[in-house]
């Protein structure tokens, strides 16, 4: 490593939303030296979210998700090119076309790719999508726009969710099938997860929970399914929306602390070897990384946030260039939104992390509401449905590590311990969808370790 932390080579793995942010980051920061970002797909990095919203509904083109640069980072780009392997000892990136990288340090921001459905033949049947990349996303909405009798969806987390609601918008017939007991119950809990079940029937969704998808049926092209119950849904599109996978592969021999749940770091983003011990040149950042925070109690979080990715970048960004005394730890609380089916609901914190909850404004009944979520009397998260002024205050008495229930004036009525109730978040094994925030330790309302 040079002795001048702002020269030297730094390598980005991942041109993806928080690879770009903390390129230009390196150089908001002072870095003068080589930059060099590698990516898998051929793109400059681009948007994920509007994939399963926009561009579903045709306001938007694939093409059109390209992320703006705040500044250029002068970086050599290497797109198209995967990433093979990591040499901690030799200081080098492996490359799949035989190249390989010398670094001073390195930053992991390989993020995320689509879990596919598990068979591969009935995968590679005309008519079944996953949707992550941005090929995925011009692919379906052009099916999407040949009007197909029905589209089916299996998993009710948010993009399984927000593609039956753009379906639905579109005005195309949609089953979404969930393993829980109802859509969003992984991320929200078993009360808010009613309303969404709720809000999905109401719009015209066919919703299948406790039940799973035994296999797919046709014959070159998606015909249809076969269901647990012995049910058989006719359908001409098939999404699979079975949550992500963490591109770690290509770490498997590097001695870092990579696994299923993603790459282990400190609250500084320096990665863990596999022994537990930290990296001084070796930094993560985005959905690939597990983090400790302590509002949580020093938990590992998982998360596919956007801002999560943003911020988390710029930190690991800053720790590049500067020395141990002015390092600064990543300790945003988590923030994440969706729209579907005409609701905008946001959370911050982590419901999950919870054993109580209460409405502490609005209903259920006028679907405008914000819930707030507890463990051991401490308010941990929230979540509001088209009440999102509300959630900065919210915030505020999740970082002052504020009593649960809410104190007055933290709601528009009054709110007594009694009215409290289990927040009743399942084991994430029962779900169809994976969780879009993982605490990758035991579960708060029960000592169980998520495998």
């Amino acid at each position: 490593m040079p002795a001048d932390l702002k020269d030297g080579r730094i390598v980005v793995v991942g041109a993806s939303l928080a690879g770009l942010r903390a390129a230009e980051a390196l150089r908001e920061e002072g870095f003068t030296g080589s930059l060099t970002v590698v990516g898998d797909e051929p793109h400059v990095p681009y948007d994920r979210p509007p994939l399963s919203k926009q561009v579903l509904l045709g306001q938007a083109t694939a093409e059109t998700t390209e992320l703006p640069m705040r500044r250029d980072p002068d970086a050599e780009w290497r797109l198209g090119v995967r990433a093979t392997g990591l040499d901690l000892l030799g200081k080098r990136v492996l490359l799949e076309d035989g190249e390989s990288l010398p670094y001073d340090r390195v930053l992991i921001a390989t993020g995320t790719r689509a879990r596919p459905w598990p068979h591969k033949e009935e995968a590679a049947l005309d008519g079944v999508f996953t949707l992550r990349s941005r090929e995925d996303g011009a692919g379906l909405a052009e099916r999407l726009a040949e009007g197909p009798e029905r589209v089916l969806v299996i998993g009710g987390g948010f993009t399984g969710s927000e593609i039956a609601s753009a379906c639905r918008e579109l005005g195309v017939q949609v089953t979404v099938t969930e393993r829980g007991p109802a859509p969003l119950v992984g991320a929200l809990g078993g009360t808010l997860s009613k309303l969404a079940a709720v809000m999905q029937r109401n719009n015209g969704v066919d919703l299948r929970t406790g039940v799973t998808v035994t296999a797919l049926n046709g014959n070159g092209a998606f015909t249809g399914a076969e269901l647990s119950d012995g049910s058989r849904v006719d359908a001409d599109v098939c999404v699979a929306a079975l949550g992500a996978i963490r591109n770690v592969e290509w770490l498997a021999d590097s001695g870092l602390a990579a696994g299923p749940r993603g790459i282990a770091c400190d609250a500084g983003c320096r990665a863990f070897n596999m022994y537990g011990i930290v990296t001084d040149d070796v930094f993560v950042a985005g959905d690939v990384s597990r983090f400790p925070h302590p509002l949580f109690g020093y938990q590992l979080l998982s998360l596919e946030h956007w801002g999560n990715a943003v911020e988390q970048a710029e930190v690991a960004a800053h720790n590049m260039v500067n020395p141990g005394p002015l390092q600064r730890p990543h300790l945003a609380v988590p923030v994440f939104w969706s729209t579907q089916f005409g609701l905008n609901i946001k959370s911050v914190g982590v419901p999950t992390y919870s054993d109580h909850v209460v409405i502490a404004q609005g209903s259920l009944e006028a679907r405008r509401l914000a819930m707030v979520y507890g463990y051991k009397g401490r308010v941990t998260a929230a979540v509001t449905v088209d009440m999102a002024k509300s959630l900065d205050y919210y915030r505020h008495l999740i970082e002052t590590a504020a009593a649960f229930p809410p104190p007055p004036g933290a709601a528009d009525r009054a709110i007594a311990a009694d009215v409290t109730i289990p927040s009743d978040v399942p084991d994430p094994s029962v779900l169809s969808h994976g969780p879009t925030v993982a605490l990758t330790g035991h579960l708060p309302d029960r000592r169980l370790t998520v495998v």
